[in-house]
């Protein structure tokens, strides 16, 4: 039974956050107001916005190959991209449950096994991660003083300091206590993290690693370039600064772990980036809607897709 409520908690929460987000969204701005901002939208930036997420989706696809191929395993282009596809339209109903279905469409099709799949896919995202962290230390570093100033205004500066200093003593207490400890959980723990490691020191022995380096910055560069190009769509957001829209690209990333596919939680995480530069919300939560609402049709137009035609192409294929 605890397994079950864990399960469906697991499910429930993040959707009716979603159906929340969506709710509150909404009250904030008019669906009059909003279909204005849509009607005036530039889809010539839109549509080249789609274009770019759907490079990235495709350079996935095609990394995806690199790692299998050490592993003895040559599969089919077709199947990869459309596997990928199947995960984010599949990710729109249950978290996570798209990772599982792309690891089970190698099975089925391409005799792979599922716990091989699963492994590919979580080193995969590590490599992500690191990306994404680097986003971060970059942006950090061209605001800098911006943040800084930030924290300060808001935070009391000995207090931020002591919790700081507080949760690196704390986090350096736990890594100790963990490192000595025999007990199942601490030996998990450790194992936990040596697999991660080894998933970012794996990437470095690939046969094609540079291939794969290559692969993962242009995936992260053409998700960087759709937001940007996106921004141009209307009048109000065409002259934000890089800073700003870095800030937006990486809460509207985290945001899409928050609900489904990031449904009402993107363009409101999208508002609270602009809102710190002072961007009016109006403006910002349609550019939030306008910039979801364009990617969720491409996967929803290609994922759909690639559930129908994944049986049909490995049949004829067969």
């Amino acid at each position: 039974m605890k397994f079950n409520i864990n399960s469906s908690l697991k499910i429930a929460l993040p959707l009716l956050l979603g159906v929340f987000l969506v709710w509150y969204s909404l009250s904030e701005i008019s669906i009059e107001e909003l279909f204005k901002y849509f009607k005036k939208a530039d889809y010539t930036f839109i549509v080249l916005g789609m274009v770019l997420g759907l490079l990235s989706h495709l350079s996935r696809a095609y990394r995806w190959r690199f790692q299998l191929e050490p592993m003895g395993y040559n599969i089919k282009l077709g199947n990869s991209i459309m596997a990928v596809f199947a995960t984010y339209l599949i990710n729109y109903t249950v978290p996570r449950a798209g990772e599982v279905a792309r690891a089970s469409i190698l099975t089925n099709y391409e005799n792979v096994p599922f716990e091989k799949g699963i492994g590919t896919i979580v080193a995969e995202r590590i490599a992500d991660m690191v990306i994404m962290l680097s986003i971060m230390a970059i942006t950090l570093l061209l605001e800098f003083d911006f943040i800084y100033s930030f924290l300060i205004e808001k935070f009391n500066p000995i207090k931020l300091f002591t919790s700081a200093l507080i949760g690196l003593v704390t986090l350096v207490l736990i890594v100790w206590v963990i490192n000595r400890s025999k007990s199942n959980f601490a030996l998990k723990i450790k194992g936990f993290l040596s697999g991660l490691i080894e998933g970012v020191l794996s990437i470095f022995k690939m046969k094609k690693k540079w291939a794969f380096i290559g692969h993962t910055l242009f995936i992260w560069l053409m998700y960087l370039l759709m937001f940007y190009v996106t921004s141009f769509t209307l009048p109000e957001t065409s002259n934000i600064s890089v800073s700003a829209l870095l800030i937006a690209f990486i809460a509207a990333s985290f945001s899409i772990a928050a609900t489904n596919g990031g449904i009402g939680s993107y363009p409101e995480a999208i508002v609270l980036a602009f809102s710190l530069f002072t961007i009016p919300e109006d403006p910002s939560r349609a550019f939030g809607w306008i910039m979801w609402s364009s990617q969720t049709l491409a996967i929803v137009v290609f994922g759909g897709f690639s559930l129908i035609y994944l049986p049909i192409f490995n049949r004829i294929k067969g």
